[in-house]
């Protein structure tokens, strides 16, 4: 099957969610993860795109993803809900 495209990440204080797809839109994989292993997993995904809902703490995640070399798209929270629904 080919790699992960996309990572959308819903983020929270203790516990990420995160949802990763291919190109054609199947699902890669979906986890729950604490703070402790978030950055980890990220950086051993090949580089793609990650979207986040654009908050506090979604600037500071998305500079440390762009370190390692993942293109990063913050979306604003009225755009969000949309992609909750599908």
């Amino acid at each position: 099957m080919s790699e992960v495209t996309i990572i959308g990440v819903d983020l929270a204080k203790r516990v990420f969610q995160l949802h990763g797809a291919h190109q054609d839109g199947s699902v890669a994989f979906r986890k729950k993860l604490s703070r402790g292993q978030f950055l980890a997993f990220v950086a051993q995904q090949p580089k793609c795109l990650i979207a986040m809902e654009a908050c506090a703490t979604a600037h500071g995640w998305g500079r440390e993803f762009e370190k390692l070399g993942h293109d990063v798209r913050l979306i604003p929270p009225i755009y969000v809900k949309p992609f909750v629904k599908r």
